[in-house]
């Protein structure tokens, strides 16, 4: 055992393997279980990683001369070996019978169950805690709006959202990010009627702090790839993100007299 870990070939097949296993299951799906990490890994992600893995870890073994021609040596002999011909006769059937599978599991219908029905702005909570400290959302107005500078505000709001939310809801706040198209729902539109409009501050106060994590039942689980943005975001960074997706959308956001009136989304 410690000869095959000594030998660069299977080194590089551990850290593969590696690789893979801790992105697709540990991250991908046991920190979102214990509450660690706000969602699944996209597969889209996990083949970016892995294609740097890839060749982070051929750049490795290339880098010195013997521990690239030992790398080598088993690959070789698999290919020309004349005493490896059942090896070979093997790989000849699985490889292509692996690819096949691959593909059919990308084309194969779907028997799931339907979709549970789910609402796009769910109620939010009356009152929610904001680093420990309760915040009352039921009639809570964005406190930013009534004092300091409004430019201020805006800038502030600004280095926010291109910083943490350009990747996933653009540069035009159109949801058309870099990454938006491996998330299924699309992240949210800001320019649509039927988004900020609709909503009052601090339910979209309520919807970045908390992210997907935050969701209710109706929401369902993992419903909304939407990053839990409390622990890194100052509540003051959070509303200034606000003032600056209204400004830029052109929207006015909804007001608690709108809200009584009408009733709750």
């Amino acid at each position: 055992m410690r000869r095959f870990l000594a030998h660069p070939f299977w080194q590089g097949a551990i850290v593969v393997v590696g690789s893979y296993v801790v992105l697709k299951y540990v991250i991908g799906y046991v920190l979102p279980v214990i509450g660690v990490a706000s969602a699944p890994v996209p597969s889209s992600v996990i083949l970016e990683y892995m294609l740097i893995v890839l060749v982070g870890t051929l750049l490795y073994m290339s880098a010195d001369e013997e521990r690239w021609r030992n790398f080598r040596a088993p690959i070789r002999a698999a290919m020309v070996d004349r005493h490896r011909k059942t090896l070979r006769g093997i790989l000849m059937v699985a490889f292509p019978a692996m690819a096949g599978w691959l593909a059919y599991q990308n084309v194969k219908p779907s028997y799931a169950a339907p979709a549970t029905l789910r609402s796009i702005h769910p109620a939010p909570p009356n009152q929610i805690t904001f680093r420990g400290v309760s915040m009352e959302l039921t009639g809570l107005e964005n406190p930013l709006r009534a004092e300091g500078s409004m430019e201020e505000h805006l800038q502030v709001g600004k280095e926010v959202y291109v910083r943490n939310c350009v990747p996933c809801h653009g540069d035009l706040l159109d949801g058309q990010g870099h990454y938006a198209h491996a998330f299924n729902p699309v992240p949210a539109d800001f320019t649509s009627s039927g988004a900020l409009p609709q909503l009052t501050e601090s339910f979209v106060f309520w919807r970045i702090a908390k992210g997907g994590p935050g969701l209710p039942r109706e929401g369902t689980p993992w419903d909304s790839a939407m990053p839990a943005w409390e622990p890194i975001l100052e509540e003051n960074e959070i509303w200034a993100a606000i003032l600056y997706l209204y400004e830029q959308s052109g929207y006015t956001p909804r007001t608690w007299e709108e809200e009584g009136e009408g009733g709750h989304e």
